[in-house]
């Protein structure tokens, strides 16, 4: 018998699909409250100052330590790790003079990604999204506040995770874009690296649709289906968070506003096209899995049927031989008259049943076997 074949990948768990509403449930705008997980012990802070000829990076503990960088001509991305200090966070929003409502809506992390513009700077709310390699395999959702301003780009992330080291990377090299163009290039620059990580997460949702596939067409199991209705609730989960980065690009490029160069807008019409291909394969990918589900529902039903299909020639099969046999179980005594059942004394009579019943059985599968219901 051939071994049942098994899934090469468990479903991942989905990190950042519930949020806290609750803790601010009832709060005025504005009012400060972490929503979200903790994921990291301190809020680190790293200044990457960097001009067309020199980058440096270092770590700080004040942000008044950033002074120096910002009064100088160069530009400069300060990058906040850790949003459950509030203290140490407000500090930093004093420096830059944030709204209110911009502090609200960082330390909320079940945020959709949205833009909105200030008199001093330019708020984004992004969505970091990536498979971890180890296992357990989870979805992580990762929210990222961006700040810009007119020499400076603050950006906020719930991790320490690595998930800008491309970004500094290039910075490093001299001559490039981002060491020659402003900071509005270097947000640029993060929401690509962001959409680079989109694509990660579909091509692994595709390799495993590929896999639930080839299982459902060779030997599915309720396993299975446990697969399909995972992959679902990951697509839609992933649609969910990224369908509104495309009118945030959108926005951006359609409004007019001084803290993005019309140099740059050129960039953000490849990512916008980038997420329009990202939302099609998703929906693609809904499509493929919904004709998933419907085809493990049609087999299960096609197996039924056969199994149906068995049951009911057994059945057929049997209902002359039990005639046969109900007929002759009657106990008509032969000796009281002649009518009642003579075959009961013959010598060959037990014999002469069975032989009844095997030719009456055998005559219905041929007949089963010629209009191919066998």
């Amino acid at each position: 018998m051939a071994k049942k074949r098994k899934f090469s990948r468990r479903l991942p768990k989905i990190r950042g699909r519930r949020s806290h509403q609750s803790k601010k449930a009832g709060s005025a705008p504005g009012t400060l409250h972490h929503v979200g997980e903790k994921r990291v012990e301190e809020v680190s802070i790293t200044i990457h100052d960097y001009s067309e000829d020199h980058i440096e990076s270092i770590e700080i503990t004040e942000i008044e330590e950033c002074r120096p960088y910002l009064e100088n001509p160069s530009k400069t991305w300060i990058s906040v790790k850790g949003l459950h200090d509030i203290e140490k966070l407000q500090s930093i929003w004093a420096y830059f003079n944030l709204h209110p409502l911009v502090q609200e809506d960082i330390l909320n992390t079940s945020q959709r990604p949205k833009v909105e513009e200030y008199e001093d700077n330019i708020f984004f709310v992004l969505r970091m999204m990536h498979y971890t390699k180890e296992e357990p395999v989870i979805l992580e959702s990762e929210q990222i506040s961006i700040v810009l301003g007119q020499n400076y780009v603050l950006s906020f992330q719930e991790s320490d995770m690595p998930h800008f080291s491309p970004v500094l990377e290039r910075l490093k090299v001299v001559g490039t874009r981002l060491r020659r163009f402003g900071p509005d290039y270097l947000t640029y620059a993060i929401i690509d690296n962001i959409v680079d990580y989109y694509f990660g997460v579909l091509n692994e949702l595709g390799d495993r649709l590929e896999e639930t596939e080839e299982i459902l067409i060779d030997d599915p199991g309720q396993d299975t289906l446990h697969h399909i209705h995972g992959l679902r609730r990951e697509a839609i989960f992933f649609r969910k968070s990224v369908w509104p980065l495309r009118d945030v690009i959108n926005s951006v490029i359609r409004d007019d506003t001084k803290f993005v160069d019309e140099s740059i807008k050129v960039y953000l019409r490849d990512v916008y096209d980038h997420m329009v291909q990202i939302i099609d394969n998703v929906d693609n990918y809904r499509d493929m899995i919904l004709g998933m589900h419907d085809m493990y529902m049609s087999q299960v039903s096609n197996k039924m049927n056969e199994v149906m299909k068995v049951l009911t020639i057994i059945a057929t099969i049997f209902i002359p031989i039990t005639f046969i046999a109900g007929v002759y179980g009657m106990n008509f005594d032969p000796q009281a008259s002649p009518y009642n059942m003579p075959e009961l004394s013959w010598y060959w009579g037990y014999p002469a049943a069975w032989a009844s019943m095997i030719i009456v059985a055998i005559i219905m599968v041929i007949y089963f076997k010629r209009k191919d219901w066998l």
